[in-house]
């Protein structure tokens, strides 16, 4: 009874999660006729919501259409990123780190899900290193980062996301979820998704500039 109760909300945040990927592509199509001078807006907002759902999270309150407008809205702000990556590598490339992501994701949900170890004790160092990465980001805005340590800073990115996934999947697995608690979930596996992907994509382009 226990594996049926558990298996049957992880099969409802996969498809939630990948109807937020496709809210996602959505957003994107439509970035590509947002004008610039709105992108901003759009990205205070997208924090804006990203922060109520954190602040909800113990109430594990949030909705599918929160969810999904929330993937739409993060697909435009994310249009000019995927943008750039297609003209500075190339669409050959992007396809790649697409993919790649996709293999890095799954292998990890798949050994998550299936592993008897319990993973939930990663949780403190990925957070610590969560906000080791925010507070780079941020003064990368003020004093660029050169390639080399910009490098360096994606494959820590790389292994911080894997963790979440690894995290998030086993916590599933070894502790269920409500049913209210399946559109918070997607939203968490969403972000480790795109986060890795972006932190991908930007090894493939410092690589590519390198060669």
């Amino acid at each position: 009874m226990y594996q049926e109760a558990v298996q049957a909300p992880l099969a409802a945040v996969l498809r939630a999660f990948a109807v937020s990927l496709a809210f996602a592509v959505l957003g994107m199509i439509a970035g590509m006729f947002v004008p610039p001078a709105l992108f901003l807006p759009l990205v205070a907002i997208e924090i804006g919501m990203l922060l109520f759902a954190f602040f909800l999270r113990r109430k594990k309150a949030i909705s599918y259409t929160f969810l999904y407008t929330f993937t739409f809205i993060s697909g435009i702000t994310m249009y000019p990123a995927i943008y750039y990556y297609l003209q500075s590598m190339g669409a050959d490339l992007v396809l790649l780190g697409v993919g790649t992501t996709f293999t890095v994701f799954t292998g990890l949900a798949l050994y998550a899900t299936t592993t008897k170890r319990d993973l939930t004790f990663l949780r403190g160092m990925l957070f610590a290193a969560l906000l080791a990465l925010i507070v780079i980001s941020i003064y990368n805005i003020f004093v660029p980062i050169n390639s080399s340590g910009m490098l360096a800073f994606s494959f820590i990115g790389v292994l911080v996301f894997s963790g979440f996934v690894l995290y998030d999947f086993n916590r599933m697995k070894q502790y269920g979820m409500t049913l209210d608690e399946i559109p918070l979930m997607a939203l968490s596996l969403y972000l480790n998704f795109i986060n890795l992907l972006l932190s991908i994509l930007r090894i493939f382009n410092i690589l590519s500039e390198r060669d």
